[in-house]
Order: C-alpha cells, then sequence, then structure tokens
C-alpha cells in the first residue's frame, strides 16, 4: 500500500510538494482553504494529482501517513494540532525536498537583507559556471525543482516559519545574517522563540559545515555562546577585522577565507547603504569557501541587479527622488533604509502591525523625516508614537493619496520612502502589490 502524503496549501511550494510526493511514488493528496490559482489547479489536473481547494475535509487529512504544509499555516492551527496529536509528522517544503536531493544547500536566513543576500549570491555563482538552483522563499518551489532538475547547489532564501518545520535539513553552508523581533504575532510574543526559530538553521549542521554570521549582531553573539554549535564559524562585521570573515575597511571590503584575501571598493557596487555591504560580505564569503575566482567574484558584485521593491528608485520629480521599499516589513528594515540617505525624507509607513517596537527607529525618524505619511490598517500606534517626534503627520488608507500628500509636502532633494515597517494584507495583497501600487501613483504624478 502507497504512503499517503498530505500536502497542506495550494500555492508555489505546495503544488511543487505534490509533485515531488507523486514523482516518488507516495498517494498524493492536496487541500487548501482557500481558492487555488488556475495556474496550479491546471497544473495539479495534468498531474492527475487529487486536491480540493475553498475547505479541508479533515478526514481525507487526518489518515496521512505525512503532512506538508504552507508555510503561512501557524503550528497553532486546529488542524495542525490535531494532526500533531494523532502523531503524524508535519513537515515543511523545504525539509521534504532536502530528503531527495544530492546538491550542495546553501541557506540564508535572517529578520532582513535575506532575499538581497539569496539573489547576490545565486548571481555569484551563476556568473562564475556553477549548475546552481534558486529557491525557497523567492523563486520556483524548491521541491519542484528537486523534482525535474539536477543542480549542484541550491541557494535557499529561508523564513524563520520554514525553520519551524524541520527535521533533517542539512544545509553544507548557513548564513545568518540579523535577528531583531520580527514577526512576534506569530511567536507568541516571545523574542527567544523566534531566535530559537532562526537557529533552526544549524540544528544539523556539523564540523563540515560552515556557519556564516553577522558578527555586530548581540543576539546572535549570544546565542552562540550558549549553543557552542560544532560548525565551522566565520563571521563578518561592519566595524573591525573578523579572520576567518569579512569586514569593512573605510569604504573598502575585505574578505579573508581560506587564507585568501578578497578586496574590492564597495562604493563602486551598485547596492548601496551599510546594509548592502552587509549583505555583500555574506555573499563574497560563501563565493570564497567555493573557490570561485576573486576575478570573477568582482564581476557578479558589479554586474548585479537587486530585486524589486527593495530601495527601488522609482522616479525623480522636480528634483524629488520615489523609493519603493515596500519589502520592508518590519522596523528594521526601516532603520536600514532610512540609514541610507544624508536628505531629508518623507516617510510612508503603516499596515499590519506585527508587535512593532518604534524606539529602535526613533532618533533616526527625529533626525530625517520631515513628514511622516501613515497608510493603513494599525495607523494609531504609529500616530501615537511619532507625534511630537515628526512636524507632521497625515492618516490616509489610499496609497494614491499618500503619494499626492508627499508630492506637496517634498522639495527639490527630499526622498520621499515607502518603507512601511509593517505587513500589507489589510489593504494589498502582499508587499509586492503595495510596492506595484505606490509605483504605479508615483507615475502618475508625471501624467
Amino acid at each position: 500500500m502507497q504512503e499517503k502524503v498530505v500536502i497542506l496549501g495550494g500555492g508555489e511550494s505546495g503544488v511543487g510538494a505534490a509533485i515531488l510526493a507523486k514523482s516518488k511514488g507516495f498517494d498524493v493528496f492536496l487541500s487548501d482553504k482557500g481558492k487555488l490559482q488556475d495556474k496550479y489547479s491546471q497544473v495539479l489536473l495534468e498531474e492527475n494529482i487529487a486536491f480540493e481547494h475553498e475547505k479541508h475535509t479533515t478526514e481525507n487529512i487526518l489518515d496521512a501517513q505525512l503532512v506538508v504544509k504552507s508555510p503561512g499555516i501557524p503550528d497553532t492551527a486546529p488542524l495542525i494540532v490535531a494532526l500533531r496529536k494523532k502523531g503524524i509528522p508535519v513537515i515543511s517544503e523545504i525539509e521534504f525536498a532536502s530528503r531527495y536531493t544530492r546538491a550542495k544547500l546553501i541557506a540564508i536566513t535572517g529578520s532582513n537583507g535575506k532575499t538581497t543576500t539569496t539573489l547576490l549570491t545565486y548571481h555569484l555563482l551563476k556568473n562564475a559556471g556553477l549548475h546552481a538552483g534558486l529557491a525557497g522563499n523567492i523563486g520556483d518551489s524548491f521541491a519542484w525543482q528537486v523534482a525535474t532538475q539536477d543542480f549542484d547547489y541550491y541557494v535557499l532564501e529561508i523564513s524563520s516559519f520554514q525553520l519551524d518545520n524541520i527535521v533533517s535539513f542539512h544545509p553544507a553552508i548557513s548564513i545568518l545574517l540579523n535577528i531583531t523581533p520580527d514577526h512576534l504575532d506569530r511567536y507568541r510574543y516571545d523574542f527567544q522563540n523566534y531566535i530559537d526559530s532562526k537557529f533552526n538553521i544549524i540544528r544539523n549542521q556539523n564540523e563540515d559545515d560552515y556557519f556564516i554570521y553577522f558578527e555586530d549582531s548581540e543576539v546572535i553573539k549570544a546565542e552562540l555562546s550558549k549553543r557552542n554549535p560544532p560548525v565551522k564559524k566565520v563571521g563578518f562585521s561592519l566595524t573591525r577585522p573578523v579572520i576567518p570573515g569579512s569586514w569593512l575597511r573605510d569604504h573598502v571590503i575585505v574578505s579573508q577565507v581560506n587564507d585568501e584575501v578578497y578586496e574590492t571598493d564597495f562604493s563602486q557596487l551598485p547596492l548601496k547603504g551599510p546594509h548592502n555591504a552587509v549583505n555583500s560580505m555574506a555573499a563574497i564569503i560563501v563565493a570564497q569557501l567555493l573557490h570561485i575566482d576573486h576575478v570573477k567574484i568582482t564581476e557578479g558584485l558589479k554586474s548585479f541587479k537587486n530585486a524589486p521593491h527593495r530601495l527601488e528608485v522609482v522616479e525623480e520629480i522636480d528634483g524629488v527622488t520615489y523609493v519603493n521599499d515596500s519589502k520592508a516589513t518590519n522596523v528594521d528594515s526601516v532603520f536600514y533604509a532610512l540609514g541610507s540617505y544624508s536628505q531629508p525624507v518623507i516617510l510612508i509607513a503603516g499596515g499590519v502591525d506585527k508587535g512593532n517596537d518604534y524606539s529602535q527607529i526613533e532618533a533616526l525618524v527625529s533626525n530625517k523625516v520631515k513628514g511622516l505619511i501613515v497608510l493603513g490598517k494599525d495607523r494609531e500606534k504609529l500616530v501615537q508614537y511619532f507625534t511630537g517626534i515628526v512636524p507632521t503627520i497625515f492618516e490616509t488608507d489610499n496609497i494614491r493619496e499618500a503619494v499626492e500628500k508627499a508630492r506637496e509636502w517634498a522639495v527639490d532633494k527630499d526622498i520621499v520612502l515607502l518603507s512601511p515597517a509593517c505587513a500589507s494584507f489589510d489593504l494589498f495583497k502582499n508587499y509586492e502589490d503595495r510596492g506595484e501600487q505606490f509605483k504605479a501613483a508615483v507615475r502618475n504624478l508625471v501624467r
């Protein structure tokens, strides 16, 4: 009798997991409480994979031998609690896919910078001619690629939600960029629970593996001293030399790994700001560990183009620069965004608050933000916190109105920055939708 695998969630990762499960001979059933996108239901029909949507049929799910769940479903959901009570293993798609590949896994996590670092690392590998796949929290499903491709390396952006449901997931190289309070609503408002989730990335690593981490993070250093994992540690810092590791000397990134020293002038690279120096150092260390030629590393760094919605310059209108940083869904991201500019800023922020602590950005906001436009559901907390700190505050539920108000306030050399510090699900489908609507509103100004 075939072992039954149930997939909960019919998005990119769920459908990918279903395809991999079918390819490995499992009896597969996919269930999604929401409505499946047409492109995914079509794939499931073509692959002859049983599925349901807009409901969960409990009896069809509770007779599984294994459940692969979407990272969007919390462990506290009644269905997950019922599965665990029955002793049915519940794992993430990254765990499931990792069981069926011999590729070397490079896993990247952190509260901020994951996407940029993952894309840059992948770009450096591809530019050097390595046969690499890009997956995890970005791009095509990891499981789908494992089912249909045969890469030597996978560069994986991994969220805490994905790390919550691993068992044997084992990266050869892991990166932890930072840990600042985020998603606390998912972690019972206990920061240590979130820290534990992030540190799952090294759970199965051993003395043959590498752990690349930000030396300037007191949270990471304190946790490392408590855990003392057997992995080979390689640090990076904005403030002091780290050997083996990488650091910033004036405007130059210096990286000493495998007794080789690599240097590059960060000011000449397309990525800007201290947060991107951090992302670049992490990617450079991976490239050195994989013995990529130094000329190829420099070439890759210079040819890299970052993802949309991350400090993305949209337009310059009447000397005012409009910047889309919609992917900044937590306070730490806004801290780095504000730190990237010396000019006065009109900040557009707000959305669904995730237990934010705005004290982290208070000084930067006080020094740099001439006007705050608060957008979205959880406005009151932002307005209360920054009243008296920011000279002018405007509230709205309309992105177009927000952009028009910013234009009214802005003068030559100002920055209008969408950097929300919040999730987007109140007014938008996701952060991409929020960013696209912002860009459309900005471009409408010049029509």
